[in-house]
């Protein structure tokens, strides 16, 4: 069973930045951000596959957020900039066994607590 523990959420001002981190218990291979605000679904946020090679964004953090992983640390980052109100949300770390990146929710296996982002206007 592998553990994510994730670390990096606050509140900042709109505009700001922030980076969120997430340690796998050991060695994962596709890696996934996703966020959820109050009375909203989880929602896809960024990936990035095995060897860092390949990586996808939401179109609403394309261009903003970047998603890297360090494995030599077992970890993904999300460098979060030009924060907005609206990316105010609980953000999750996900991991899973495929080789490329995704999307969807189904396709992780393994899933951090959250970590809380406040973006304030």
């Amino acid at each position: 069973q592998v553990q994510l523990v994730e670390s990096g959420g606050g509140l900042v001002q709109a505009r700001g930045s922030l980076r969120l981190s997430c340690t796998a218990s050991e060695r994962t291979f596709v890696m996934g951000w996703f966020r959820q605000a109050p009375g909203k679904e989880r929602e896809f946020v960024a990936t990035i596959n095995w060897s860092a090679t390949a990586t996808y964004y939401a179109d609403s953090v394309k261009g903003r957020f970047t998603i890297s992983r360090d494995n030599t640390k077992n970890t993904v980052y999300l460098q979060m900039n030009s924060l907005k109100p609206e990316d105010t949300a609980v953000y999750y770390c996900a991991a899973g066994l495929d080789y490329g990146t995704a999307v969807t929710t189904q396709r992780y296996s393994y899933w951090g607590q959250g970590t809380q982002v406040t973006v304030s206007s």
